[in-house]
């Protein structure tokens, strides 16, 4: 192990926390706004229960505009409102406020993608047999789309991920913070090696436990 790495291996842990809080809120926010921001975007949609055109037109336009700036820019432009929100704009507090708002419509287009791929006719089923639109919700489309909301939420959390490394450039702290910092600013080649392995890592235990928790609920299997 060289000198470098074992003088930052304590940050190091300090850094993964700082990760994973920004990841946990980024991602709880997804699913609690962008997972009903998602079912209404489908259920708006045209030839669904609630289809609403000119609701519908807005709601996608809002999704797509959002999920169109890249991350970096969306994380300066939000500065004004981070400080408002977390009382600063640096640190992984203030950077969770942009990946959250990140988070919400990019996670909103995932499941309007999945819900589609429920079979029109085991929706329609339900309709005849008198379920509300909630029931619908939550016992037909959620329970058919299970497996595939598992996936986005997977694809969201390892998007996220590298998202949360791109905050360092500001301060957001965190894993990229570290790189950043040691690995660029300082040259040390070892520790952007070391950052870049963790995040690797990381990647690869969430995909795993994204795809095999996504195969237990797949009723095809």
């Amino acid at each position: 192990m060289s000198e470098n790495i074992a003088a930052i291996l304590p940050e190091l842990w300090v850094a993964f926390g700082q990760t994973a809080l920004m990841l946990g809120i980024g991602l709880t926010a997804a699913v609690v706004l962008g997972g009903p921001l998602g079912v209404l975007l489908f259920l708006l949609g045209p030839g669904q229960s609630l289809a609403n055109k000119p609701a519908f037109v807005v709601l996608n336009w809002i999704v797509n505009t959002v999920r169109s700036f890249p991350f970096i820019i969306l994380l300066v432009a939000l500065v004004p409102f981070t400080r408002v929100v977390a009382g600063t704009s640096i640190g992984p507090l203030a950077a969770a406020v942009p990946l959250s708002i990140a988070a919400i419509p990019y996670f909103a287009r995932l499941v309007d993608q999945c819900l589609r791929e429920v079979p029109r006719g085991v929706i329609e089923a339900a309709h005849a047999m008198g379920a509300s639109e909630l029931q619908i919700v939550w016992r037909v489309l959620v329970v058919e789309a299970r497996s595939g909301l598992v996936l986005a939420l997977t694809v969201l959390a390892v998007s996220f991920l590298s998202y949360s490394a791109i905050a360092g450039v500001v301060g957001g702290g965190g894993i990229g913070d570290l790189a950043i910092r040691y690995g660029y600013y300082r040259f040390q080649t070892d520790v952007m090696v070391l950052t870049v392995t963790v995040l690797v890592v990381l990647v690869q235990i969430l995909q795993f436990i994204g795809n095999t928790a996504a195969r237990r609920l797949d009723k095809r299997g």
